[in-house]
């Protein structure tokens, strides 16, 4: 009952799916990306319930205030400040470490284009993580978040039709 057991994820991901668009947006996300003071009051009371949330509000305007002068960057941006360097070393430690586990040992490969594959999973790995932090600073992350799930749902449906057929 293996195929039952992976499928219980993508069930998962159809409940998300749905439920995914009725939820509102951040309220931090509306004030400081967007800078929609109305919406931001309309999350806060849809998340929180009817309340005074002055205080908060507040706290996320001296947010706003002292994140004024800085500038977002894209993904080339953040690569150039040197100040990052110490996380994407560990980040590059840790995508480079992967490779190391045996995971394409275990895959029932031939020992001669172990190192191939090894070498394709990191340089696809390293090619998704750039593609998407781009496409998340486009798109935002409810709309990946929304269609990751889809895809996810739909991949597993077919997987478990497959299996079945």
């Amino acid at each position: 009952l293996w195929n039952v057991l992976l499928s219980f994820s993508g069930l998962v991901a159809l409940i998300q799916l749905f439920f995914l668009p009725f939820f509102p947006e951040s309220p931090p996300y509306l004030l400081l990306q967007k800078g929609d003071k109305a919406g931001c009051l309309k999350a806060m009371k849809q998340l929180w319930g009817e309340g005074n949330y002055h205080t908060e509000f507040d706290d996320m305007m001296k947010e706003k205030a002292v994140t004024k002068g800085t500038k977002i960057m894209n993904v080339l941006e953040m690569l150039k400040e040197p100040s990052i360097y110490p996380q994407l070393s560990t980040m590059l430690l840790l995508l480079l470490s992967l490779q190391l586990c045996g995971l394409s040992a275990t895959a029932s490969l031939q020992e001669s284009i172990i190192p191939y594959v090894s070498l394709g999973v990191a340089i696809s790995e390293l090619i998704s993580v750039i593609l998407c932090s781009s496409i998340i600073d486009h798109f935002g992350r409810r709309i990946l978040l929304w269609g990751g799930y889809l895809l996810m749902a739909l991949i597993l449906a077919l997987l478990e039709t497959s299996l079945l057929l």
